[in-house]
């Protein structure tokens, strides 16, 4: 049974307050659009799931697993909602984010290169007739 929408939000809050160390560092070299400019979610809530990080603008999921993830389920999770969303997800061990955050860093700045975006980068839109565009 899934948990309700106000359940899910309130779980993501608490993961955001109490990171794991991995999930901190790698943050570190997320946050302010640090990596080519792409904003990151922390926590984020895509359906019944928090993923660690989310960058909507490429639909990339970032997971970071400690050791007792079911990879097989884990991997079928990851099929389905790929399936339902279009997003994509990756997934680094602790151990990867705390001994290569550069390797792994460099492997997402790829990722994100490859990925086509959902929208235009440009959020401002401009006015929709000269009547709107003129004061």
């Amino acid at each position: 049974m899934s948990a309700d929408r106000a359940t899910m939000l309130n779980r993501a809050a608490h993961m955001r307050r109490e990171p794991t160390e991995a999930e901190r560092r790698l943050w570190r070299a997320l946050s302010r659009s640090q990596l080519d400019e792409h904003k990151f979610r922390r926590q984020a809530t895509i359906g019944n799931r928090i993923a660690d990080f989310f960058c909507p603008a490429k639909g990339l999921i970032i997971e970071v697993d400690g050791e007792t993830h079911d990879v097989e389920r884990d991997r079928e999770r990851d099929e389905s909602l790929a399936r339902e969303t279009g997003f994509v997800t990756v997934r680094f061990s602790n151990a990867d984010v705390m001994r290569n955050i550069e390797g792994v860093v460099e492997q997402l700045r790829l990722m994100l290169s490859e990925l086509p975006d959902r929208w235009s980068r440009s959020t401002t839109p401009g006015p929709s007739s000269e009547e709107e565009g003129s004061l």
